[in-house]
């Protein structure tokens, strides 16, 4: 009988695969579009693990998207799937994961042909005959595979998945907690009554890494090209841990009173008090293996001054390099370099100061410092406006055309607690009067345009107004939360 059965999943997944035509039609591509293949029991990480790394591949610049094959289930047939839907006996119900399965991947082929870079095959993926199939499915389209399998043998560790996560999911909505346990249990017994690992020597021929038990081991074989070593970097240096990262600007410096960018000033009387105010925040925060970042510019490491707690300097938090511009009002940038302002209003993300840098410069010399900031528990970050933009737009999922307009304002602090699939984000205004340093997008942006229409947006200068408790770090200015919702187990 079970013989049987497995001919016939064989069949369908011979259906599903295509024609053959083999790598020896595919171009000598130097950077091919990539599919990165989940693979594990349910309630192992694989979903948060692939939507963390979808945000980091965005965030760099790599266009990548999740395609989660329990999603495609839920739309086919409703949520609500008690556990004998995924038992392997139950041919009508794996006919239907089968063309849900499919029907992802067919989406993700059409995705990679278009702008996307790489997709995230989101799903099990427990049984070496599926991912032979995907291996042919994508070989076949010339697309580069990498698979990553989450392993994890912890009771505990599990069983503080389901109830976080699981329970969440639109497969239980509405499910008394006990009865919704007891479910998805047996739903991981199906699974494990079929699960074939990825073997070190039988599948040496793959490109994969291993996770196992939540970091504390790693097997990595047959990395090839920039992409996977990055990849294999990245998940290598994240935990589940629970912290809190705190991000805040320095103290309103003299600079900034008179509207000047850039520049090395000190901190203005204003910004001298809110270092004071922010170590006694700090204080009172009672916050355990805490650390402080500051820049190398003085108005960081004067803002962190009276904070108890060790303190390192990064070069790597510097300010954006404004280049020739650098220390100049926006007055006076459009009276000396009018088409280099109109410019950057263009494309902001994208535009690079004469002998300066651009915010995507920006991002890419920040990511040691993401991946630095994965590896850590408790840390409070004094920054600048443009480098506090690319942080929070990592840990906010931010497109690039938004991260040079989100709202960073002086004397705020931004708490950020990573949960499962997203990030909370709390933002905490501490009682000490600033100017605004916002600059928000022209309407016109033309070369050519009139001063008045260039300068439209320039805040106004010496605004001894309080940041008030409804300035935001969204792009639009009113959303101070960042959750994306639980996708739910993946097939």
């Amino acid at each position: 009988m079970a013989y049987k059965r497995e001919r016939k999943v064989s069949a369908l997944l011979s259906q599903f695969a295509g024609p053959t035509r083999g790598t020896s039609h595919c171009p000598s591509l130097s950077n091919p579009p990539a599919v990165i293949v989940m693979v594990g029991l349910p309630a192992r990480g694989k979903t948060y693990i692939a939507k963390k790394l979808c945000r980091y591949l965005n965030w760099m610049g790599i266009s990548t998207k999740v395609f989660n094959v329990g999603e495609y289930r839920r739309q086919t047939v409703g949520p609500s799937n008690k556990h004998d839907f995924f038992r392997s006996d139950n041919q009508e119900a794996q006919g239907i994961r089968l063309q849900c399965a499919l029907k992802a991947m067919e989406d993700m082929e059409q995705w990679l042909k278009g702008d996307g870079e790489v997709g995230v095959f989101d799903a099990t993926n427990t049984t070496r005959e599926r991912r032979e199939w995907i291996l042919q499915y994508c070989t076949e389209r010339c697309f580069k595979v990498f698979f990553i399998e989450s392993m994890c043998s912890e009771p505990d560790v599990i069983q503080c998945n389901i109830k976080e996560v699981k329970l969440s999911s639109p497969d239980y909505t509405g499910a008394d907690e006990d009865d919704a346990i007891r479910d998805f249990m047996l739903r991981i017994q199906h699974y494990e009554e079929n699960y074939e690992p990825i073997d070190e020597e039988r599948d040496k021929h793959l490109s994969f890494i291993k996770i196992m038990n939540v970091n504390s081991k790693f097997l990595v074989n047959k990395i090839t090209g920039h992409l996977q070593s990055r990849v294999v970097y990245y998940l290598m240096n994240i935990h589940i841990m629970p912290r809190t990262i705190y991000l805040t600007r320095h103290g309103e410096s003299e600079l900034n009173i008179i509207g000047r960018i850039g520049g090395n000033g000190n901190l203005s009387e204003g910004g001298k008090r809110y270092g004071e105010a922010l170590a006694e925040y700090l204080k009172e925060q009672n916050i355990s293996d805490f650390k402080v970042w500051t820049s190398r510019l003085k108005r960081t490491i004067q803002s962190a001054a009276k904070i108890d707690a060790p303190i390192e300097q990064w070069k790597a938090l510097d300010e954006i390099d404004a280049g020739v511009c650098d220390s100049m009002t926006y007055e006076e940038i459009q009276e000396k370099f009018p088409e280099e302002f109109a410019l950057r209003d263009q494309d902001k993300f994208h535009y690079r100061y004469p002998m300066g840098e651009s915010y995507e410069d920006l991002v890419a010399r920040l990511e040691p410092v993401i991946m630095e900031l994965e590896r850590q528990r408790n840390v409070l970050v004094i920054c600048h406006q443009g480098v506090m933009r690319c942080l929070l737009a990592y840990f906010m999922d931010k497109k690039a055309e938004e991260l040079p307009y989100l709202k960073c304002p002086l004397h705020t602090v931004i708490k950020l607690k990573p949960i499962a699939y997203g990030c909370l984000v709390e933002t905490v205004p501490l009682d000490i009067p600033a100017v605004d340093t916002h600059r928000p997008k022209p309407e016109v942006t033309e070369v050519g345009r009139e001063s008045g229409d260039a300068l439209a947006t320039v805040p106004p200068y010496l605004d001894e107004k309080p940041i008030s408790e409804e300035e935001t770090v969204s792009a639009d200015g009113d959303s101070s939360v960042f959750m994306e919702t639980p996708p739910g187990s993946p097939e």
